[in-house]
């Protein structure tokens, strides 16, 4: 039996600690413990306590450990220090979302790619600079160490493990059992807008407003330039100054962000909806949304209309 140690560093989302107890005790191949370090009644953020029975001493004897909890607070140092010696006797270390910062703040994520919630993102990057965060996919692994974003990622990193240690029918077999989706691969985004700075100016809206009627035509520079009655380097600075971004990459954004919409509410091809959107053709609007969002427009379709298509 391969033993499942989920290590509760409070405060933790019930829903959390709950996790693990369900991907992995789903299928009779694991032996699934909980454990904190102080045993007991451990508060919740989001509704009654958890009795967690076990101390940390159950990591000891574990084949994964998983951290879960703690919000992005500082953990107990015995917590730190039984990650720590776990991983040094080749556990397998995993984290549920803001558990990425109890692996950090072990120095187990130095030097690796890893993720949290993608509101806490930047807390994880700015905190511990040598780590490379990835704000925008479901979970993540580098150098045996996996990290998941929040709620739902959580089961798809568990789902993985398992598709991992016993191949992918016991991994279906244990999301059918718990009623979840056994696709979803890690590289997929969290699906969150993509973060654009805010705007700082307002001497080219009226250019930017234009611009966003006339997306399906071929936009240059000049024609930007053009209609704000400007030179290309006064507008390329201005739209910088104004926008964080060039005037080529904001329009990409743009692009993206319609192409998205007319996938979600529209029965059009995939030709037209990369004509209407200004990305050209069908290669190039599934490249651009596979960067954007790591899905497939027909994948993002298929997950995001928002009505019955026929």
């Amino acid at each position: 039996m391969h033993r499942v140690v989920a290590v509760i560093v409070p405060p933790v989302l019930s829903f959390d600690v709950s996790i693990p107890l369900m991907v992995f005790g789903s299928v009779p191949h694991y032996d699934v413990r909980t454990c904190t370090a102080r045993p007991g009644a451990v508060p919740t953020v989001n509704g009654p306590d958890v009795v967690v029975k076990d101390g940390l001493d159950a990591v000891a004897d574990a084949d994964t450990v998983l951290a879960v909890g703690s919000g992005g607070e500082r953990a107990p140092e015995e917590v730190l220090d039984a990650l720590r010696g776990a991983a040094a006797g080749g556990a397998r270390i995993a984290s549920l979302c803001t558990g990425a910062f109890v692996l950090a703040q072990a120095g187990l994520l130095d030097g690796r790619r890893a993720t949290t919630h993608w509101g806490l993102a930047g807390d994880l990057a700015a905190r511990f600079p040598s780590i490379d965060v990835r704000p925008d996919v479901l979970f993540v692994e580098d150098g045996g160490i996996f990290t998941s974003a929040g709620a739902a990622a959580a089961i798809d990193l568990c789902l993985h493990l398992v598709r991992l240690d016993h191949g992918a029918a016991v991994a279906n077999t244990a999301a059918r059992l718990t009623v979840v989706s056994p696709v979803r691969p890690g590289g997929q985004a969290q699906f969150i807008e993509t973060p654009l700075p805010a705007e700082r100016g307002t001497s080219l809206a009226p250019t930017r407003a234009w611009a966003l009627e006339h997306l399906d035509r071929p936009l240059t520079l000049a024609d930007l330039a053009g209609h704000a009655g400007i030179s290309v380097r006064t507008l390329t600075r201005r739209f910088h100054a104004e926008t964080g971004l060039s005037p080529l990459q904001w329009l990409l954004h743009r692009r993206v962000d319609r192409a998205r919409q007319l996938l979600e509410t529209t029965e059009l091809p995939m030709d037209r909806v990369a004509e209407k959107s200004g990305l050209g053709s069908a290669d190039s609007l599934r490249k651009h949304l596979v960067s954007r969002v790591g899905l497939t427009p027909t994948a993002y379709r298929a997950g995001f209309t928002q009505r019955t298509l026929s």
